[in-house]
């Protein structure tokens, strides 16, 4: 490799994201979905104006991928692949102007190393990467409006065609942000918090550039409140609630360190650090540089609001949710990368060190975690316990991201599939995602749980009484007795479904058939199921 230059940076930068590209398309192919890709999986085949968990936006486009590339896992996935690719190159050009090219470059390669960016963003079928596309996208067009007028006369530029036709880009970006994802928001309070705190900013406050651009943001997110207007505004609520605080109000600080351990950790704790150390230093200069201050404002309200909201509610496993605030923090990371090779500092050949070392991290372990997710092979040819030290029931947990087509085969076998008056269903959501991903939409799946999340919007359980079903459950017996048997006349335990990888029997999941599907004679207010059944709305009154 030549050495890198302001001359050639974008050569580099767009040979490592066609390289990248490959590698996910690949990635994307041959793994199997996660719980939450087969759970999000149904709504691609049934487009809606919106949805429980998430707005439409990624559903609507793995629902057009589907129909062209096939009901694969690449199918649903090619979205994400291809718009991180862009991602990235809309880093770099931020970067660059805000910069130098060879800052972008490194930027780009700090945002490819770091775990939940370079796999979970850009290569699963989920909501964050048109988010994170369109974030950038809108970011794109306000660092335009900043700081890339060619006049300083403010008088002009406010009145400019250019400045009118960048806000209007922006609103559109950030209407489609909103169509991604509820993070939208820190976008909106970021900019006009840089706005209110930058003296040569502050005319923005009373120019109807950013007005025009919240009302088309608005227009873009009808169909999300159209959806969440005609059903009780589940999708508002449910989301709401998860930074509530519940009956008892009580600090937890465990949940609190677990988070930014977690945080650490999916960002790779040797990237976390300087990516942190970039937000402090981002404070400090907020009033002396107008960039350091613009990335200030832009990063600190996701990281922070999604980290202390932790000490009173239980995000769980969350950590990528404050995603966006730390990819803007490898724009000043990329250019202080850049500064430290460029300038032969003493801290040169530890920078040399660290991003050699982060290369071959992540290279080899997303190939490790790969191969085995695909094969098993460290089952046999590893330490067994290391698959085995953080899960209590002894299951290695990259089996969730194994495609679970036991259970199709098992439905053709028994002729299960082509009995019209057969559904299929489970008693937890995400378990009942991997059933639908398996029968491939070929079945009615309904969730028998008081927390089906979207499986209760997309399947109307009216349409499936009198019809028999076979339930999926994963060692949850009790479930079965509480949930499952008050809505059939028999429920008949069969031989378990194997779930086979490479050979080797991994897991073994419940067959039950259930006879006549009615509503339960016990009552059951708090499941959706039985609401539904009696002609009520899932979730609300």
């Amino acid at each position: 490799m030549r050495k890198l230059t302001e001359a050639n940076a974008a050569l580099y930068t767009t040979i490592l994201i066609v390289i990248t590209f490959l590698i996910r398309i690949w990635l994307a192919a041959y793994t199997g979905l996660g719980i939450g890709e087969a759970y999000y999986f149904r709504g691609a085949v049934h487009l809606e104006w919106s949805y429980f968990d998430q707005p439409p936006l990624f559903f609507w486009l793995s629902g057009t991928s589907i129909k062209i590339f096939g009901l694969t896992n690449l199918g649903l996935r090619f979205p994400a692949v291809l718009l991180f690719a862009a991602t990235s190159w809309l880093l770099f050009l931020i970067t660059k102007k805000l910069f130098t090219a060879r800052a972008g470059f490194w930027a780009v390669v700090v945002m490819n190393l770091s775990a939940v960016f370079t796999v979970a963003i850009a290569c699963w079928f989920q909501p964050d990467a048109p988010l994170m596309f369109f974030w950038l996208a809108s970011i794109y067009f306000i660092v335009e409006l900043i700081f890339g007028q060619d006049s300083r006369d403010v008088r002009y530029i406010r009145s400019s065609g250019r400045t009118w036709f960048l806000w209007v880009m922006t609103g559109i970006c950030l209407g489609l942000a909103t169509l991604s994802k509820y993070h939208v928001l820190f976008i909106f309070v970021g900019v006009f918090m840089f706005f209110a705190t930058s003296k040569s900013q502050r005319h923005w406050l009373w120019h109807p550039g950013p007005y025009i651009a919240i009302l088309i943001t608005l227009i873009f997110s009808f169909p999300v409140l159209w959806w969440n207007y005609n059903n009780n505004w589940a999708s508002f609520v449910f989301q709401g609630s998860r930074a509530g605080t519940g009956s008892n109000f009580k600090l937890h600080f465990d949940w609190f360190f677990r988070s930014i351990g977690g945080q650490a950790l999916w960002l790779l704790p040797w990237i976390w650090f300087p990516t942190v150390r970039q937000l402090f230093k981002s404070f400090i200069l907020r009033r002396t540089s107008e960039i350091y201050g613009f990335f200030f404002w832009l990063s600190i309200l996701p990281i922070v609001f999604f980290t202390v909201v932790t000490l009173w509610s239980d995000l769980q496993y969350h950590f990528h949710w404050q995603a966006p605030g730390y990819m803007m923090l490898f724009i000043p990371l990329g250019f202080a990368v850049d500064k430290s090779l460029s300038n032969q500092v003493q801290w040169t050949k530890l920078t040399r060190r660290w991003i050699t070392f982060s290369a071959y991290f992540t290279v080899i372990t997303i190939g490790v975690l790969s191969l085995h997710m695909v094969t098993g092979f460290w089952t046999w040819y590893g330490p067994k316990w290391i698959v085995h030290r953080f899960h209590g029931d002894n299951v290695d947990p990259t089996i969730q991201g194994v495609d679970y087509d036991d259970i199709g085969t098992r439905f053709a076998k028994e002729g299960w599939t082509q009995n019209k008056h057969l559904f299929a269903g489970s008693t937890r959501w995400w378990l009942t995602g991997k059933v639908d991903w398996a029968l491939k939409g070929q079945k009615e799946v309904i969730s028998f749980t008081n927390d089906p999340r979207n499986t209760a919007f997309l399947v109307d359980p009216n349409t499936v009484l009198g019809y028999d079903a076979i339930i999926i459950a994963q060692d949850q017996q009790q479930s079965v007795i509480d949930d499952v048997k008050p809505y059939f006349d028999d429920v008949k335990q069969l031989p378990d479904i194997a779930i086979i990888r490479h050979g080797v029997d991994e897991l073994h999941l419940q067959v039950y058939y259930c006879k006549n599907f009615h509503q339960s004679g016990k009552p059951r207010p708090d499941m959706p199921l039985y609401r539904q059944l009696n002609g009520l709305p899932p979730f609300g009154k």
